[in-house]
C-alpha cells in the first residue's frame, strides 16, 4: 500500500532524512520514534506531500508522489501537530470546505460530518469560529477533516498535542 525507496531529505550538507526504506500493507500501524531532530515530522511531511524529497521515492497504492501527486493527496489524511484552521470559519464550515475539496457530493459529505461529529464529541463547538477554539478542540477538527474522505492511509503527527484525555482515548476513528 504505502512503500518508500531510499527517501532522503537534505539541507546543504545536513541529512534531515536518510536513505529509509519500508513498506505498510492495509491494515498496518506504524509509529516513528526517535528524539527531537530525527526525521520524523520531515518523513511523514515528505509522505503528506508537504516536502519534497532530495532523493528516494514515495508511492501510495499506485501512485507516485512525484508523478501522481494530486491521486497520491486526494487518499490520504493527515493530522498535524499544530492544525491549520482558517479562524474566521466555523468548525462545521471548515469541515464543508476540507470536504469539498476532496469532492465529495453533499449528501455524503453532512453523513460523514455528521458521524465524525458524534466520535469526535464536537457539540455545539462546531458552530463557533474556530478563533475560538482551545488547542485540543482545533486538534479535533483537524482529526474530523482528516477522516471525511475514507483515506486509505492516516499519517499523524503528534496528534494527541493538547488533547483531553477522553479525546485521546478515541479508538473508532482509526
Amino acid at each position: 500500500m504505502l512503500t518508500i525507496n531510499n527517501l532522503t531529505k537534505s539541507y546543504n550538507n545536513f541529512n534531515a532524512v536518510d536513505n529509509i526504506s519500508f513498506r505498510l500493507e492495509s491494515g498496518d500501524f506504524t509509529a516513528f520514534l526517535g528524539p527531537n531532530g530525527a526525521g520524523k515530522t520531515t518523513t511523514i511531511k515528505m509522505i503528506a506531500g508537504l516536502l519534497a524529497p532530495s532523493s528516494g521515492s514515495i508511492k501510495l497504492i499506485n501512485f507516485d508522489s512525484v508523478i501522481n501527486h494530486i491521486q497520491l493527496k486526494q487518499n490520504l489524511g493527515y493530522i498535524p501537530d499544530q492544525p491549520f484552521l482558517y479562524d474566521k470559519l466555523t468548525g462545521l464550515e471548515f469541515l464543508k470546505l476540507t470536504g469539498g475539496l476532496f469532492g465529495l457530493r453533499r449528501e455524503e459529505l453532512k453523513k460523514k460530518i455528521d458521524e465524525t461529529l458524534e466520535l469526535l464529541s464536537l457539540g455545539d463547538w462546531i458552530n463557533r469560529k474556530t478563533e475560538t477554539y482551545s488547542q485540543g478542540m482545533r486538534q479535533r477538527v483537524s482529526i474530523a477533516s482528516s477522516l471525511l474522505h475514507n483515506p486509505d492511509l492516516i499519517l499523524v503527527d503528534e496528534p494527541m498535542v493538547g488533547l483531553d484525555p477522553q479525546s485521546a482515548n478515541i479508538k473508532k476513528a482509526f
